[in-house]
């Protein structure tokens, strides 16, 4: 018997969520699946991935959201709503250490992101402040900055971008509060961030709220040459969420 028939006898897959054996590995089980609030259908808004009424999914449309505050992004795409097991999965790899989420997360976002894909697109991570980094050890965005861009053959470049200044949290802030907060807050890395000019960008966060990280961030990628840049994160607030 080899290493990994072993290894899958001792320790068989099990559900993300919640402990259940499966027959894959980084899988969930169909209770948890049916649970999740992945975003699959036809029409979802162009610039931030929420599901839209509606069957016809060959042309853009946007969110009323998008409409009322102007994206500076071309494109964007979620993998699931920010609610049910959405929201625990997008807080446990934030704040639970679950690093085992990173695969199949960036998997799902991947899937999402393809309409928006094209070759030569460069993946990049919105970045955390210095403090912050050391105090939570990792950047969940660059984590899975990076294992979408391998999953997807794309070149990936995780300091392509800096948080200038502690931010600190957006929670608790309004819509306007959120973006005064974050003016000026990201600007390409000052020696990396040339590898932004001429190529198309794509951003990756965890979860999208207001949209104002991803705007400051996409606003830097413009300024250092980007000639587009879209945005993909594992989890969209939306207002029914």
């Amino acid at each position: 018997m080899g290493l990994q028939a072993v290894l899958r006898l001792l320790f068989p897959p099990q559900c993300l969520l919640c402990g259940t054996l499966v027959t894959t590995d980084f899988g969930l089980c169909g209770s948890c699946w049916r649970d999740t609030p992945f975003i699959a259908g036809p029409l979802v808004c162009d610039l931030c991935g929420t599901p839209l009424p509606g069957e016809d999914g060959d042309h853009a449309a946007h969110c009323d959201d998008c409409l009322a505050l102007g994206r500076p992004w071309d494109h964007g795409r979620a993998a699931m709503l920010y609610r049910d097991n959405g929201r625990k999965l997008a807080l446990a790899l934030k704040h639970g250490d679950r690093l085992d989420l990173v695969r199949p997360a960036a998997g799902w976002m991947l899937k999402a992101a393809r309409p928006v894909l094209t070759p030569g697109t460069l993946v990049v991570p919105v970045p955390l402040y210095w403090t912050r980094l050391l105090a939570r050890r990792y950047n969940q965005s660059a984590l899975l900055s990076a294992e979408l861009a391998r999953q997807g053959q794309l070149d990936h470049c995780p300091d392509a971008l800096v948080r200038g200044r502690n931010t600190h949290s957006q929670d608790g802030r309004s819509r306007e509060g959120r973006f005064d907060n974050m003016t000026g807050a990201i600007r390409p890395h000052p020696r990396r961030g040339g590898l932004l000019r001429g190529r198309r960008v794509l951003l990756v966060d965890d979860v999208m709220t207001s949209g104002a990280t991803l705007a400051a961030a996409t606003e830097a990628c413009h300024g250092a040459g980007a000639t587009e840049v879209s945005v993909a994160v594992l989890a969209r607030v939306a207002k029914d969420a």
